[in-house]
Order: structure tokens, then sequence, then C-alpha cells
């Protein structure tokens, strides 16, 4: 019962510094909490919580801060994640289903995500090697030259354009259109470059026609351009901490200017709808050690990119946990539908 006691006071702890920024007492405790023990009994229980680590007192006298110990704690402890409401439900789906092509799907995500948090909110393009063919398109310009177009599962679209030295006819168009579709429809990005150049790689003449088509797709699945793009919305939200995050505001900024570093601070995408908390000193910084990362993958199968939040240690994890869940649940089923 004394466990339970105290992980309740931590709990009630990391609830009020949360929402006040002020060091918690325990009178504040009783008055608002109503954990049913004396003050006296609150001060011991906040005595050993700082004992252990898990709070500290940054004036005497003063109430006491969870540490990112307590914070921790706090986290796995978890009983439940706040749901979002139906009305943010429906305007997140309503949001993100108003989305034209993938770039649209990233930045819209990355706004929402910031305006459900007030946190600043990153988001990785899906990454190329990862994805699947979906489908592949080719259609005549003129008789002599063609557009390729090449979608993945990602929702991504790659175009090439293609010069012949020749005209060719509408069947043998129809033909080839379906040739490399039985190829490389379905397979992941490295399996279908295999299977196209096995069309042109034997001993067999093949037309030139598809050796070009082939080639521009292979070109296209090449393309890794986007495979380390990240998108960043919501860093004016920073300036809502004042002081108190003073010290972590400039660093904080600086990393969102590399993405490498964005990409190592949101981790390998998860599957299975797990987020990772990541608090203060767990993460791979030491000068952003002032912050968390609540992160988790996203994808129609399994996860091809992540997306997440950075923002202070003092923030409202049962909230972003679920936002970050929720909006990574939409954009999943998005590209999953598209």
């Amino acid at each position: 019962m004394q466990e339970d006691r105290r992980l309740a006071v931590l709990r009630a702890i990391v609830e009020d510094y949360v929402a006040t920024e002020e060091p918690v007492g325990s009178k504040a405790l009783v008055e608002r909490h109503g954990l049913n023990v004396s003050p006296a009994t609150i001060r011991n229980d906040m005595a050993a919580l700082e004992e252990e680590g898990y709070l500290a007192q940054p004036h005497t006298s003063a109430g006491r801060v969870p540490t990112d110990k307590g914070y921790r704690l706090f986290v796995d402890r978890l009983t439940t994640v706040k749901a979002m409401s139906a009305a943010e439900r429906r305007a997140v789906s309503t949001f993100l289903d108003g989305a034209v092509d993938l770039d649209d799907v990233v930045h819209r995500s990355v706004r929402v995500l910031s305006q459900l948090t007030r946190q600043v909110a990153v988001v990785q393009y899906p990454t190329l090697s990862r994805s699947t063919v979906r489908h592949i398109e080719i259609v005549p310009l003129s008789p002599s030259r063609l557009l390729v177009v090449l979608i993945l599962s990602t929702g991504r679209v790659e175009q090439r354009h293609v010069e012949l030295d020749h005209e060719l006819a509408d069947d043998d168009l129809a033909a080839l259109r379906t040739r490399v579709n039985l190829t490389a429809t379905g397979e992941q990005i490295s399996d279908a470059v295999i299977a196209l150049n096995g069309l042109v790689s034997g001993d067999e003449p093949v037309p030139r026609s598809t050796a070009a088509v082939v080639d521009a797709l292979v070109d296209a699945m090449s393309d890794h351009r986007s495979d380390e793009r990240i998108a960043v919305g919501g860093t004016a939200n920073l300036a809502r901490f004042g002081d108190s995050f003073d010290s972590a505001v400039r660093p904080l900024l600086e990393a969102l200017e590399e993405q490498v570093v964005l990409l190592k601070l949101l981790g390998e995408a998860t599957t299975g709808g797990a987020v990772t908390v990541r608090i203060g000193a767990e993460g791979p910084y030491q000068e952003l050690s002032s912050t968390s990362v609540v992160a988790t993958g996203y994808g129609p199968d399994d996860a091809l990119a992540s997306l997440g939040i950075v923002g202070p240690t003092r923030m409202d994890y049962p909230s972003t946990i679920a936002a970050v869940r929720a909006v990574a649940r939409y954009v999943s089923r998005i590209l999953d539908e598209g």
C-alpha cells in the first residue's frame, strides 16, 4: 500500500508540475488530489521519493519537482492514456483525409500533431527501401515519347520521361505495361529492381523500348532523395516555455536544422502501434538532456518511417502519447488506402 500511495503522490506531483510549472508542496497535493492521508504522511512520501531520486527540491522549503527518473517511472506506470475527444478525432481525420499527395500528407501530419500537443512535431518521409511497388503506368506522350509513372505503397510517385528512337505501337505499349507490372507489382523495391533487370539481362534480345523503360524504372527506384527528408512544425511552441526552458531552446533549435540529428532523435520506426518515450538524458544527445521525445512508426504494413514530438521533459505525457499514436494510425490508414 505504501508503494501504491507513493506512486499516487508522484503521479499527482507530475500532473501538477506539468500544469503549473511550479514546485509542488504537500498542502497543495492534499487539497487538489484527495489522497486521504495527512500532509505529514505526504511529506514523508515526498522525502522518500526524493531520496530514491524520483523528485528534486529546487530550493530550500520549496515544493518538489519530478526528475527524469520520476518522469520515467510515471510513464512506465501509466495505466491510462488520455483518449482524444470525438471532436478531436473527427477534426484530425477530416484534415488528413483532405491530403492530395504524399507531401501534403506529411505536412498536414506535422501541422496537426504540433497543434494537438503544442510541441515541436517531426515527421520522417517514408523510406524508399522498405516500400513496395503498388502500380506502374506507362503513358504515351507521343508515338516515340513515354511517361513512366511508378507508384509505391507509401503513396510516393516517381515519374520519368523516356525517349525512344522508334515509334511504339499501341499493342506493344499495352504488352510492355502488362509485363513490367506482372514483374514488379507487390515486390519490395530491392526485389523489384532485381526482377526488372532480369527482363533485360538474359541471352534473348529484348526490344529497345523494354530496355529503356526498365532503365527508367530502376533509376526511379534507386532515387534516395526523400529517404532522409524530415518535416518539422510547431517550433513557435517553444516560445511558451520561456526562461524555464531557455537553456534547452537554443540547442533544440539548432538540432531542428540538422536532419541527421532529428532522425537519430526519432530513433528506429516501431511496429504494432508501440510508442517510444525517451526522457532527458536517455536521448542520444547530451545537449538536449532537457527534452523528451515521444515517437512511433507509421506505415500501411511494417513501419516505413517515424513521427513524433520533441519538447521539454515537463510535458503532458498521457495526452502526447495519445496524439502521436492517433496521428500515426490515421497516416498509416491514408497511405494504405492511397
